[in-house]
């Protein structure tokens, strides 16, 4: 069979690879792209639009229970496994279908099979009936394979009572009682979904805080309140052993939480959410003339272009942050840059971070411990949630709007935000640090009242003492100032 012919390559279908293969489409160019899974790849399958199904249905069922408070009287919610999985796999199902809409509207050719370079321009492509099919790109081919969860091989995962983060998503039963060991971000949202659905969770954390890498002022504040809603975590604490016992596992961990000794415990499920590693397994790299680091990422420069003339690596494959809008970004200038392109770049001045948490945490740019450690004298303004009059009427009062600024020149280095609908606040400090705008920025931009987002400008404000809805701060010395 005769190789095919094309102007470009996609490896992987995930949020970076569809942007690759859309935007090179729209630029003219013929594209193949390849999966061996579904269109979409891990977030829209297994990831990221799951598992915020998953979160919503949590939401409501909470909204449910503390309905009375509103004065709305309901009885107690009852979780139906197989709607909400249908909910979920609709969801799922919609934007799968959306994607594949978008590459026939752009000429991208989808291909299901495990994708293997054969030379530094040919891709061999085993299909699922078994048989292979080879491709010749002309101009380029983009890696976009994205990453997958960590297994501990002490913890042999079985689908079933020890699981992954794929496996959390599928929402087979919901467990009584659940251990997750991981205090990141992923254990975390699947700690909020199946609290929210009735199981009791415990959260091991190795790291004397959750979030690792978040400001500590804000990991505390969720932290506080996870527990509150009746997540029990138990940080400084390493699990030792993990084991099948019965129709659930026994689990024995010591730390911090057991006080230095030995504690066993039973649940019926185990979710091991401990990382996540790049895929790059059966790509043959070496074929390609390309090779790993020793963490298993492809080196890449500002327009995503590894060592090899022609190739691209874009999202998890090329290193931190493991982020699908990350993986989108680098995917259009990956498409640029092998469109001919030479000011496409990928330089942002700061990455956001969301974790769908309930309420949601969103961060972007430098934490406060971060900032310190860069030598800043530092500015900060907060400003509690408890304080906003739009939180109040939806009965969400904890939460936290933090700012950190360089005291010299006012200029935000970081915002950091635990707050209902966090995720959609936070896009104002993405845009605030890439306008280099300052506090006095923020604070004189008249925002919408009665709204959450005003609680950015009260925290810029309080950073100058000038804030209006809560009792400013005493004048003191800029943190970190000698």
């Amino acid at each position: 069979m005769a190789d095919t012919q094309v102007d470009a390559l996609v490896i992987g279908a995930g949020p970076g690879g569809y942007h690759a293969a859309i935007r090179l489409g729209q630029l003219g160019k013929t594209v193949v792209c390849f999966d061996r899974d579904e269109v979409g790849g891990v977030c829209l399958n297994w990831g990221c639009i799951p598992t915020k199904a998953l979160l919503h249905v949590g939401e409501v069922a909470r909204h449910i229970r503390d309905a009375g408070k509103f004065g709305i009287k309901v009885g107690a919610p009852e979780v139906d496994r197989e709607g909400v999985a249908k909910f979920a796999g609709d969801v799922v199902s919609a934007n799968v279908k959306g994607v594949e809409t978008l590459f026939k509207a752009n000429n991208v050719t989808f291909e299901y099979g495990e994708a293997t370079f054969t030379g530094p321009k040919s891709v061999s492509l085993k299909k699922r009936d078994g048989s292979t099919a080879t491709f010749q790109a002309k101009d380029g081919i983009v890696i976009a394979t994205g990453s997958a969860p960590v297994d501990v091989r002490a913890w042999p995962r079985d689908g079933e009572f020890i699981i992954n983060s794929d496996d959390a998503v599928r929402l087979r039963k919901v467990p009584k009682t659940m251990l997750i060991i991981g205090g990141g971000v992923i254990g975390l949202e699947f700690a909020t979904v199946y609290t929210r659905l009735g199981a009791q969770v415990l959260v091991v954390e190795m790291m004397p805080q959750i979030l690792t890498g978040t400001d500590l002022e804000i990991s505390k504040t969720m932290g506080r309140i996870l527990k509150k809603q009746g997540v029990e975590i138990a940080l400084g604490t390493a699990v030792k052993a993990l084991e099948r016992k019965g129709k659930g596992v026994s689990a024995t961990f010591n730390g911090e939480f057991t006080s230095g000794k030995d504690e066993t415990r039973e649940f019926e499920c185990a979710l091991v959410a401990v990382g996540r590693r790049p895929v790059t397994d059966n790509l043959n790299l070496a074929a390609a003339g390309l090779a790993t680091d020793d963490k298993g990422f492809i080196a890449v420069d500002a327009q995503r272009r590894t060592k090899v003339a022609g190739i691209f690596a874009i999202g998890d494959v090329n290193g931190a942050p493991l982020l699908a809008h990350k993986a989108m970004k680098e995917g259009v200038v990956a498409a640029e840059a092998l469109a001919g392109d030479r000011s496409a770049a990928y330089d942002p001045v700061a990455v956001p971070n969301c974790v769908y948490t309930d309420p949601e945490v969103a961060t972007v740019g430098l934490s406060e411990e971060e900032a310190k450690a860069k030598g800043y004298e530092l500015r900060i303004g907060k400003f509690p949630l408890i304080a906003s009059g739009r939180a109040r009427t939806m009965g969400e009062t904890d939460g936290l709007i933090k700012l950190v600024a360089d005291a010299k020149t006012d200029l935000l280095l970081g915002m950091h935000i635990v707050a209902p609908q966090a995720e959609s606040l936070i896009g104002e400090g993405v845009i605030a640090l890439e306008m280099g705008a300052t506090l006095e920025d923020i604070g004189l931009s008249i925002h919408p009242h009665p709204t959450l987002t005003e609680s950015i400008m009260d925290a810029a404000e309080a950073a100058h003492g000038k804030a209006i809805h809560i009792v400013n701060p005493k004048p003191k010395t800029p943190v970190g100032a000698k």
